[in-house]
């Protein structure tokens, strides 16, 4: 079976495995408390120029939402989202299991506008409501599209004048920085956001994802936090020691160019399909893609590929997603074409 399931189902890239094994009988403090993750946090802030910014190493993308979601909301605050946002969609209601409302906006392309934002804003104005405090943006989106700097700044200038915290879910955030016509820096993104988080799980490392405040101030009690929703990994230094690996070299490091490697091969396997006539759902230029099938294609394709179901179209069509990974190869992708 051809596999295009999701970007997370191989392991972890050979550099990465290499300094697990190469550390694995040393001996450290427990919970991240080693030199490893000091030493990996160090490396973030110098790849984002911020030499203050505090840095959490966290096991997946659902305990970051929510802990972080927890940490910074007020029992009766609730946070702004597209319907798409994997908070919405794929967390199982986890963050109001925590007590807090996740108010959502509809949209075409997965992105959150000013002018949407603004409208949930004065739709819940007073104490008979939940109060939007934050606003919460996925870069890349769950639909593959990714944020301008033009976008990003209005967002953050519209938050912090009107005192709205804005988190950045960076699950696949590699991939929306190595995209084709992107415009943001991670620096950019340190400059712009009050909390983001680097993912590893979709990019190349067994787990985790490193949880950036760029804010300092909402940092304050956070390992209390984590470790109330059960999620301070005893041995945090493997989540060191992987992202020391992933990170180190800067703009020349493992994360960006196995982002990249995605990226190629989802758009190299679009174009393609363009040149044989299909259509797509969206805009992506990410390494998820949503082509139209007809459901016979899809019926005879499900035996030989792994992908998701995306949403029906008509009675005859539907849209699946092709999502590539650190170890997708061109020869595979080939193989895909042919069955196409």
């Amino acid at each position: 079976m051809l596999f295009f399931m999701n970007d997370y189902g191989q392991g972890a890239h050979p550099k990465i495995l290499k300094a697990l094994e190469e550390t694995n009988f040393d001996n450290t403090c427990g919970y991240g408390d080693d030199p490893y993750c000091e030493k990996a946090k160090d490396t973030i802030r110098q790849l984002i120029q911020k030499p203050n910014a505090h840095v959490h190493f966290m096991v997946g993308g659902t305990p970051t939402n929510v802990i972080t979601i927890a940490q910074l909301l007020k029992p009766w605050q609730g946070v702004i989202a597209p319907k798409t946002g994997h908070i919405y969609r794929h967390e199982t209601g986890a963050v109001e299991a925590t007590g807090h409302r996740v108010i959502i906006q509809p949209t075409e392309d997965g992105k959150l506008t000013v002018d949407m934002i603004d409208g949930l804003v004065k739709e819940f104005e007073d104490e008979h409501t939940v109060f939007p405090k934050m606003v919460y943006i996925s870069n890349t989106t769950e639909l593959g599209t990714i944020y301008s700097k033009a976008e990003l700044t209005a967002i953050s200038e519209y938050c912090h004048s009107h005192d709205l915290y804005l988190y950045l879910d960076g699950a696949r955030l590699g991939a929306a920085l190595t995209a084709p016509g992107n415009d943001l820096t991670i620096q950019d993104i340190a400059n712009l956001v009050d909390v983001f988080y680097i993912g590893g799980t979709k990019n190349g490392i067994l787990m985790g994802e490193a949880l950036v405040f760029v804010n300092e101030e909402l940092d304050k009690d956070f390992r209390f936090m984590i470790k109330r929703h059960n999620n301070l990994l005893a041995k945090g230094r493997l989540l060191g020691v992987q992202f020391q690996a992933l990170l180190e070299g800067g703009d020349d490091c493992l994360w960006y160019k196995l982002a990249k490697q995605e990226n190629d091969m989802a758009n190299y396997l679009k174009d393609e399909l363009l040149k044989k006539g299909y259509e797509f759902v969206g805009n992506s230029v990410t390494n998820q893609i949503f082509p139209i099938v007809t459901m016979k294609q899809h019926e005879e394709l499900q035996q030989k590929v792994l992908y998701e179901v995306w949403k029906q179209i008509d009675d005859e069509h539907i849209s699946i997603r092709f999502c590539t990974g650190f170890g997708t190869t061109k020869e595979e992708i080939d193989e895909l074409l042919k069955l196409l």
